[in-house]
């Protein structure tokens, strides 16, 4: 196994690998964020579901984590090589005209789409932590809330203009490193044979989930 991480190959399928699983998370966290637009209600329901079931939040969650801090430090590391590598082949090759800006400027996308994870994880997964396991509160509910308190906790982010800012910045970066990340890790895992067939599907895919996301934020931030 430490041999299949210390080849090329090997560290570019699991790269491939772990940007599958977050790219599906992306597609359910949006699922479920989307109805604190449309039905406050069921997003108050789904959340509390999410934050109390055990299977989530002593299985999945420390593997979601694990697949965030491993994508992003084995992106590190494949750009830190592929750097050297072109340091040759852009002396003998014009690499702008091999290559997207975009597949050039991955790890730029990765540097904001990170700092964005660390404001996301101190604006909701810090305090969800405190209430849980520190406080010991795991009713999801809040002095002077009707029913649970998640929406409201929501609409309450996305007051300040600065930090929807931050969050539709942050999100207009998700979609350019999707744009690139979606075709190129099926390249990864050897289905480059797909790869035309897929392109407008991951083109979709890097407008629409990025898109979802500003949609809420900018629509709490008008409507609070």
């Amino acid at each position: 196994m430490s041999g299949f991480f210390k080849s090329s190959i090997g560290r570019k399928v699991a790269m491939a690998l772990s940007a599958f699983f977050l790219m599906f998370f992306l597609l359910q966290h949006l699922s479920i964020n989307i109805l604190s637009v449309f039905s406050p209600e069921l997003f108050n329901e789904v959340s509390h579901f999410m934050g109390t079931n055990p299977i989530v939040q002593f299985a999945l969650q420390p593997v979601l984590i694990f697949a965030v801090v491993f994508h992003f430090v084995m992106g590190f590391i494949l750009e830190i090589r592929n750097s050297r590598a072109r340091k040759v082949s852009y002396a003998k090759n014009n690499g702008a005209a091999n290559s997207s800006w975009m597949s050039r400027n991955m790890i730029w996308s990765g540097v904001t789409i990170l700092a964005f994870i660390l404001l996301h994880f101190i604006d909701f997964w810090f305090p969800e932590i405190n209430t849980k396991f520190i406080q010991g509160d795991w009713s999801g509910t809040m002095e002077g809330v009707e029913g649970f308190r998640y929406h409201e906790e929501l609409v309450h982010k996305f007051v300040n203009p600065i930090r929807v800012g931050a969050y539709v910045l942050a999100f207009v970066f998700l979609g350019l490193h999707l744009a690139h990340g979606f075709t190129s890790a099926f390249q990864s895992v050897g289905a480059a044979s797909l790869r035309k067939k897929l392109d407008n599907f991951g083109k979709a895919y890097a407008i629409i989930i990025p898109a979802g996301f500003i949609f809420i934020a900018l629509y709490h931030h008008f409507n609070h």
